[in-house]
């Protein structure tokens, strides 16, 4: 019995130095981990980001810094330089007047006016025409009428022969589609065929014409004049010139009769009967040797050698190879796609023909 109270105070200071031993482990680390971490043990620093001071801005000195600073934005690319804004190009491309031998003055200035006006941004289309079309009524140089023509006949694919409408021109214009109105009937109200406003206008058929829709209109009637000597057919609406074309005519002896003819109403035809008053065989569209092409304008004279002939015509042929020679029997050959051309813009009872020497 004696023994047992000196093993319990003996296991008490036993437990007494561990306590003591645990503490002083404690202690330790802990003056360990504050060493390592600073003056926050209990929580790891987050890393900050080195500061770039070309990238913010920062406060005047006695300004207050802001609470938070803001992330630095990414530095800008060099800008390039800047690119040109698109500059509207001419309707037309640029044109000089051609060197001419002794040109006729007042002809050659109102044709460097006329450049001046292609030349333009935008280009003053109208204009130009007005003024090429009075130079082709003066004594110009040869050279002078032909570089004109030239000039005429590509302003033609712009305000004529395009669905364009431009303003000041007196000779085309715009027209609303009313109920019941069908193209033959607007042709003849503006004295052109109705085969001219289906092709500026886009109209596959002239059954696909709608009410309410508007469509451009050209203010006929077209003429055209004639130049035994020279081979050529010159093509205006009204007084305008519009383009030039070479023909073959009447060979000696069966010339083509000179003065004004009338397109014949009702003489128009696509590819007719025909009976050749010389051998008096009788041609059809299906013959081999059919010579009259792709069209027949029937034509009547009215004055001058004309006067009272019938029975010519402008027509296409078999031998575009006697285009620009004496070769016919008097009427005025065209190549094939020529003669539908003049088919098409010629109007029977109102287009006349002018043939001169």
């Amino acid at each position: 019995m004696a023994r047992f109270p000196s093993s319990l105070r003996s296991r008490r200071k036993s437990r007494t130095r561990n306590r003591i031993y645990l503490v002083s482990a404690l202690l330790i680390a802990g003056v360990v981990v504050a060493f390592i971490f600073g003056s926050r043990p209990f929580g790891k620093r987050q890393a900050q980001q080195p500061l770039n001071t070309t990238d913010i801005e920062l406060p005047n000195e006695g300004q207050e810094a802001p609470a938070e600073t803001p992330e630095p934005e990414p530095k800008p690319s060099p800008t390039p330089a800047p690119t040109p804004e698109p500059v509207e190009e001419p309707e037309l491309p640029q044109v000089e007047p051609a060197p001419v031998r002794n040109p006729d003055p007042k002809a050659a200035t109102l044709i460097s006016q006329a450049v001046e006006c292609i030349n333009a941004n935008p280009s003053r289309i109208i204009e130009a025409r007005e003024i090429l079309n009075d130079v082709l009524l003066m004594p110009a140089s040869a050279q002078q009428q032909q570089y004109v023509r030239q000039q005429l006949s590509g302003l033609g694919d712009k305000w004529l022969f395009s669905g364009s409408v431009f303003p000041q021109d007196m000779l085309c214009g715009s027209y609303r589609v009313q109920p019941g109105d069908q193209l033959r009937t607007i042709g003849l109200k503006y004295k052109v065929p109705y085969q001219i406003l289906m092709e500026i206008n886009n109209i596959a058929s002239p059954e696909l014409l709608q009410g309410g829709q508007t469509i451009k209109v050209i203010n006929g009637p077209f003429h055209a004049k004639v130049y035994r000597s020279a081979f050529m057919m010159d093509l205006y609406l009204q007084k305008t010139f519009v383009k030039s074309f070479r023909v073959g005519l009447g060979k000696a002896g069966m010339e083509t009769p000179t003065g004004l003819w009338l397109v014949k109403p009702g003489g128009k035809l696509v590819k007719p009967v025909w009976r050749d008053p010389i051998s008096h065989k009788t041609y059809h569209p299906t013959d081999p040797d059919y010579p009259l092409g792709s069209r027949w304008i029937g034509l009547e004279g009215l004055q001058g050698q004309a006067k009272g002939r019938t029975g010519f015509a402008i027509h296409g042929t078999k031998a575009p190879e006697q285009i620009g020679t004496a070769g016919s029997q008097g009427c005025i050959r065209m190549y094939n796609g020529d003669a539908i051309f003049m088919y098409n813009v010629l109007m029977p009872g109102y287009s006349k023909v002018q043939v001169v020497q």
